[in-house]
């Protein structure tokens, strides 16, 4: 399917969805619409709805797997709330409105998109990610179970590749964040500073065999979590029969391409979700992702990516530098 059936197929069911307004957002907003949906990629549709609810999560339609998230219009308060928000913001860089009653969505990316790429609001969106970094972090001490502790430390972590990509103007991508980071590090010659943060992660000295083998625990676990009904968790659609060829089929085609130490995060943080899923504190296949990663004490590890963060600052100030900013 290509880029611009899925957007038709979202902007149907949104239609019918009647709600406030709809938009596209994700990784298709920075794709052409020309371009193949990757096998791996679901079709993030949010929705402004008159109150607060719940995730309605991943389902298909009409053969594009529609992700679907509500927000408010407290959620989209002015241009400049969204332009300071590095995830909302790419959604308006150009127009991703699916449905628009009032018009208010239209006027939000006519304000939002000239001004999405000044220096001014790229720093704003980089200082945004990185107070996500602080905040993900601080549930390393204060979540009350395991798993959810090592959760709050690897997306903390991994939220550290989310302040380069904003700062050049890349997708914040979830899964893919590793390898989207290695690219752009890559090319502003900051190749070195990308091994630490493989090094934060844990996975910089994992072969591609061990990757393999810790696939192959969580897809066991992963498919006795995918049929656990009604599991109160925001991110439980991602852990069901439709999502599996995301982090399953997902992860191994990063293996195979040579990226199986970029695999590794999502990897872990699927199997910590899956836990949360099942009630259970910990496992064998999960004890030893941990001991991989060198993340048994997630409050040591989210000190080590604190200490990071300055370094952080300077090299994403560099790759603005480099494309122009001012």
């Amino acid at each position: 399917m290509r880029v611009r059936d899925a957007r038709a197929v979202a902007a149907r069911w949104a239609a019918e969805a009647a709600h406030e307004g709809a938009f596209l957002s994700g990784s298709l907003t920075w794709l052409p619409g020309d371009a193949e949906v990757p096998a791996a990629s679901d079709v993030d549709v949010m929705v402004v709805a008159p109150g607060a609810r719940p995730k309605l999560g991943k389902f298909r339609r009409e053969g594009a797997l529609l992700e679907v998230t509500y927000l408010t219009w407290a959620d989209l308060p002015s241009p400049e709330a969204v332009l300071g928000h590095y995830h909302l913001a790419g959604a308006f860089k150009t127009d991703h409105v699916l449905t628009d009653p009032s018009g208010r969505l239209r006027a939000l990316q006519a304000a939002v998109g000239p001004r999405w790429a000044q220096a001014e609001w790229v720093r704003r969106r980089c200082e945004h990610a990185e107070r996500r970094v602080v905040e993900a972090l601080s549930g390393t001490a204060t979540a009350r179970t395991y798993p959810a502790r090592v959760m709050a430390l690897l997306f903390g972590t991994g939220i550290t590749t989310h302040v380069l990509l904003t700062a050049g103007l890349r997708n914040p991508t979830v899964r893919l964040r590793y390898p989207a980071a290695r690219q752009l590090l890559m090319q502003n010659g900051f190749s070195a500073f990308y091994e630490e943060l493989l090094d934060l992660l844990g996975s910089t000295r994992l072969g591609p065999g061990r990757v393999e083998r810790h696939l192959a625990a969580l897809t066991s676990v992963f498919d006795e979590a995918a049929h656990v009904e009604a599991a109160p968790y925001p991110f439980a659609s991602d852990i069901s029969p439709q999502a599996r060829h995301i982090a399953v089929h997902g992860s191994r085609e990063l293996i195979a391409r040579g990226l199986h130490r970029e695999a590794m995060f999502w990897i872990a943080v699927t199997y910590a979700r899956c836990l949360r899923i099942l009630g259970r504190a910990e496992s064998p296949g999960f004890r030893e992702i941990l001991a991989d990663l060198g993340a048994d004490d997630p409050v040591a590890r989210a000190a080590d990516v604190t200490a990071v963060l300055p370094r952080l600052r300077q090299v994403a100030e560099r790759i603005i530098e480099r494309r122009g900013g001012a």
